[in-house]
């Protein structure tokens, strides 16, 4: 990571002076200069890749959202109070219940302003529910990817004429005795530096998954674990945030993921186990409630043999997995095992046989029971596991981190007093997230919505103070 730096002066020699600069040019970064741009104001991402991509980019793209006009059409039963208390029952309480509440409240308007301001292809996910929600609340794009709406997002603000100037590092910050950020300077490949006068600062520069340190130091219970995320979230927010003397909180959560095809690095996502998949270890033996979430999941499988699992399915659920663009890729990569018998699928597998039927069995018996089973979960009103039967090997992943600098309800960061700065914004994985202090409390587009919705608040009220 490049060396970050405070410096605290009254007045700097710049370049050019932007009413709303942005730092990062994924999800968060281009939600806000849109937002920013819709309210009148001039701006400018500062990005360090040769194009905007982000975390967004790597993920399926699915932001969610209670009382969008595409629920409405399509008659589900949701509000935003349903979706907040989704939220806080996932991490059992343990989060900022005024942040949820405004993110629910406001969920909808992003989806809306999105779909209706700025043709952004979005549709409601229908036929399964993710763990955690109680309705169908995802919007995506057509593949069902985030490498799609980053596009998307990309060609608005080409629309909007957006400015956004890429491979630039920020790594400096002006700041003046009010705490007000006055300027940014941002490195170029070639070594050159060119400093922005800035009226508001806005940090999307999402976590700090990528800093292998930084894990290290804050979440050791993943060790073993792949990083699958983008490789520029090496924890500039935080370390400007210490430097600031910013709230930070929640530095140990985290989105895990248990479906990463293992040696492909493709996520396998998790429809196919909340329709009735299972995970199994080398002996064929179940090992959780695989269906509570997948970024819990993933601790669980990197305990078992290798750290490695293999995602148990069949055809019915196959089918449901052809909509996501990352399933295709799998399938084009070979990850896929797939066999007329569970005696094939097991030597394909490498699994053990009698562990393998006596678990397929055991969810056969569960769905005629409607019991759960020991670890707590229920097979209840899903279908038998039948042929032709489909394996994947997989293993546990960190995607992105979830903790940072607390925000208020308009994304502005707050001081350790709890006042906030008076023109400093965070958004994305650069703010405290709603998915509590660990893994467990992580439900499904928690990282979007965060994204999405705080980028968009930021940008509507940098644009109104720095005016």
């Amino acid at each position: 990571m490049s060396k970050i730096e405070v410096i605290r002066t009254e007045n700097v020699k710049t370049i050019m002076d932007i009413p709303v600069v942005i730092v990062g040019g994924g999800g968060t970064g281009l939600c806000a200069a849109l937002a920013a741009r819709d309210a009148g104001a001039e701006v400018l991402v500062i990005e360090r890749d040769r194009q905007p991509l982000g975390t967004t980019s790597m993920s399926t793209g699915l932001i969610p959202a209670a009382g969008s006009k595409a629920q409405i059409a399509g008659q589900i039963e949701d509000s935003p109070a349903i979706f907040a208390q989704d939220i806080i029952a996932k991490t059992k309480g343990k989060v900022d219940h005024a942040l949820v509440q405004r993110l629910a409240e406001q969920s909808a308007r992003t989806i809306d302003w999105l779909m209706d301001d700025h043709e952004i292809g979005l549709s409601l996910v229908e036929g399964f529910t993710y763990p955690g929600h109680s309705a169908l609340r995802m919007h995506g794009m057509p593949s069902r990817s985030g490498g799609e709406l980053m596009g998307a997002l990309a060609a608005a603000c080409e629309t909007e004429g957006v400015d956004i100037l890429t491979d630039a590092t920020v790594d400096i910050l002006y700041v003046n005795a009010a705490n007000r950020v006055i300027a940014v300077a941002a490195t170029r490949p070639d070594g050159g530096q060119d400093i922005v006068g800035c009226g508001a600062l806005i940090m999307a520069s999402c976590g700090f998954a990528g800093n292998q340190e930084m894990v290290a130091d804050l979440i050791p219970e993943l060790e073993h674990a792949t990083f699958h995320g983008h490789p520029g979230n090496k924890g500039h927010a935080i370390a400007w945030g210490k430097k600031l003397g910013a709230s930070m909180a929640d530095l140990s959560a985290y989105q895990g993921h248990a479906g990463l095809a293992a040696g492909f690095g493709i996520p396998i996502l998790w429809p196919l186990i909340v329709e009735g998949g299972i995970q199994v270890n080398r002996a064929g033996q179940r090992f959780s409630n695989e269906a509570a979430g997948y970024s819990e999941q993933a601790v669980k499988v990197l305990e078992q043999e290798g750290h490695v699992a293999w995602s148990i399915y069949d055809e019915t659920r196959h089918q449901i997995m052809e909509q996501f663009d990352d399933y295709q890729q799998a399938k084009s990569a070979g990850c896929l095992m797939t066999a007329a018998t569970l005696e094939e699928l097991a030597e394909k597998a490498g699994v053990d046989l009698a562990g393998l039927k006596a678990s397929v069995e055991e969810t056969w018996a569960l769905i005629d029971s409607d019991a759960p089973d020991r670890f707590g979960r229920s097979f209840e009103g899903k279908r038998k596991l039948s042929p032709p039967y489909y394996a994947v090997r997989v293993t546990g992943a960190l995607f992105h981190t979830q903790g940072g600098l607390e925000v208020d309800g308009d994304a502005r960061v707050l001081q350790e007093d709890g006042s906030p700065f008076p023109n400093l914004y965070a958004g994305g994985g650069a703010a405290r997230g709603i998915s509590g202090p660990g893994a467990d409390g992580y439900i499904a587009g928690n990282g979007l919505l965060t994204a999405t919705t705080l980028g968009r608040l930021a940008g509507e009220h940098a644009a109104r103070q720095s005016t």
